[in-house]
């Protein structure tokens, strides 16, 4: 084993981020793996890797024995003395094996295992990675597009993950080489590696956006209680604060609407609605319906989460919303089921 093998594994740990130890450690079991054939799969072959000297030592351990039963693992007295003269019955003798006599098809054996080995270790870190990253935002390089399927290949870091075509937001077009954010659903070990799902269209997306846009939430000051989606289209999200001086809304929307503006620019446009939560269900649900405006609330059922309300008569079709959109995310929003009845009453019963 020469200097040019401890530089390749030195280069391996710099630019795969595999630590040296780890490579050494696969290397030496690939070693020990390959040259076990030749003692019928005999636990008595050993690897030492010496990083310091760069020095590799393979040899095998066998007994020193008055009568030998297995040739494979049993020396006889004189034959451990030719190679050690301190050798002892009872004892063991370690006789060395040149790295360069296991042949071509130990060698090949030895690089499957090697390369399994480096496999196996860049997928530990990429779930290590990507755990320490779960239901966090994280930016992507967009490598490819698939023209079939439209599942999108992206680079986070140093590895790479698929953003599929139903996490993405409908009319959005993806672009090769572009950056964009997506947000980690979930992390899971899988048989051929780990399994990273990743979304544009999760409501977290949306929060840690939030989170890192306004200060006030990201230092505790204000709190994101509920956040209903329909990506690419609306989203509504509810904030509350202890503190009496602050306007939790108006800190999201930010001087002149800045901070609201810079993430409906990273949703493509996307609306956003942000309302002020409060413990009371009838305020809540008021403010979740808005831009409409709302004359009452009653609580029909209360154990059922069950409420009716009474909106302008030429704000009904804006309370409902474009397809029951913005009761829909209202609902969710609120966890209430609202019902939308006009103020004269013309429409009483329908949704």
């Amino acid at each position: 084993m020469s200097k040019e093998f401890f530089e390749a594994v030195s280069l391996l740990e710099q630019e795969k981020g595999i630590p040296a130890e780890y490579l050494y450690e696969k290397i030496a079991n690939a070693i020990i793996t390959a040259a076990k054939h030749d003692y019928n799969g005999k636990d008595i072959v050993h690897c030492d890797i010496d990083e310091e000297k760069q020095k590799i030592k393979v040899y095998v351990r066998k007994n020193v024995v008055e009568e030998i039963e297995d040739p494979d693992t049993d020396l006889t007295l004189e034959q451990a003395q030719a190679i050690r003269k301190s050798a002892k019955i009872g004892k063991t003798v370690d006789i060395p094996l040149k790295t360069k006599d296991f042949g071509r098809i130990v060698a090949q054996t030895a690089k499957q295992v090697i390369r399994q080995g480096i496999r196996e270790a860049e997928r530990g870190q990429m779930l290590q990675e990507f755990k320490s990253k779960n239901q966090e935002l994280v930016t992507g390089k967009i490598e490819r597009v698939d023209p079939v399927t439209g599942n999108a290949t992206l680079e986070i870091g140093k590895n790479r993950t698929v953003l599929p075509k139903s996490e993405q937001v409908p009319g959005e077009t993806l672009v090769e080489g572009a950056s964009i954010k997506v947000f980690i659903v979930d992390v899971k070990e899988g048989g051929k590696g780990p399994k990273i799902m990743i979304s544009r269209t999760h409501p977290g997306l949306v929060r840690r956006l939030f989170e890192q846009e306004v200060p006030e939430i990201y230092d505790g000051t204000i709190e994101i209680k509920s956040v209903s989606r329909e990506a690419g289209s609306r989203t509504k999200i509810a904030v509350f604060t202890k503190d009496e001086d602050v306007d939790p809304v108006g800190a999201c929307i930010g001087p002149r609407g800045q901070r609201v503006s810079n993430i409906v620019e990273v949703l493509g446009g996307e609306k956003i609605d942000i309302v002020k939560y409060s413990d009371d269900p009838a305020e809540f649900v008021s403010a979740a319906l808005a831009p409409s405006d709302v004359c009452s609330i009653e609580i029909v059922d209360e154990s059922a989460k069950t409420c009716r309300a009474t909106v302008p008569d030429d704000q009904l079709s804006l309370a409902i919303g474009n397809k029951g959109q913005n009761v829909r995310l209202a609902v969710r929003l609120t966890g209430w089921n609202i019902d939308i009845k006009p103020e004269s009453g013309f429409f009483e019963g329908q949704e």
